[in-house]
This record gives C-alpha cells, structure tokens and sequence, in this order.
C-alpha cells in the first residue's frame, strides 16, 4: 500500500461521513485523485460505501472500514512508526556528531 491510500484510509476511519471534496482540500490532492484512491480502496476489500440521504435531502456517502482494512490499517500504522523510529535514530545519530563536530573544532 503507498503512502497516498494508506493515508485516505486513515482520514476515512476518522470521518466516514466526509466528503471527497472536503478529503480532497484536507490532504491537499485532487478531487480526481482522491475519486482514485477511494475506489482503490474499495477494490481492495478495505472500505464499503453506504447511500444515504443528508439533511439537505441529497445523496451523501458514508465510508466504512471493513474488518480487512481495519487490519490493514494497523499494520501500515505498525510499518509507518518503524520507518519514523529509524529516522529518529538516524536523525539523533547526526546531531550528536554535528555537536561533537563543532566541539572539536578550534
């Protein structure tokens, strides 16, 4: 799963009432693009779209995490702490020979 769908699917497991245009404008891709992923994630047994009528009597969608997303979920979330754990430790591992770099230096 790339980073683009595992993010949509964490934005829809915290607001499967939200529109694709309002997805679109808080992760700052297109419409189109969020249109994609959605279906993207539908075909891939993570998500199912429900029907119904908002309050302005218009058709509305609504999102849900299917128990084979929801795993998903949590084992992207599990591959994405690893990959920031390491880049703390690599991040870490440069700061302290930059600061005993300029400790050295005359």
């Amino acid at each position: 799963m790339n980073e683009s769908l595992f993010n949509t699917l964490r934005e829809l497991s915290k607001n499967g009432e939200i529109s694709q245009r309002e997805l679109s404008k808080k992760m700052g891709i297109s419409l189109g693009k969020v249109n994609y992923l959605i279906n993207e994630l539908i075909k891939r047994g993570y998500i199912k779209v429900k029907i119904y009528k908002n309050t302005k009597n218009r058709e509305a969608f609504k999102y849900i995490i299917t128990p084979k997303g929801e795993t998903e979920k949590k084992r992207q979330t599990m591959l994405y702490l690893e990959k920031k754990n390491d880049e703390i430790e690599r991040l870490k591992k440069e700061i302290e020979e930059l600061t005993l770099s300029i400790q050295l230096s005359p």
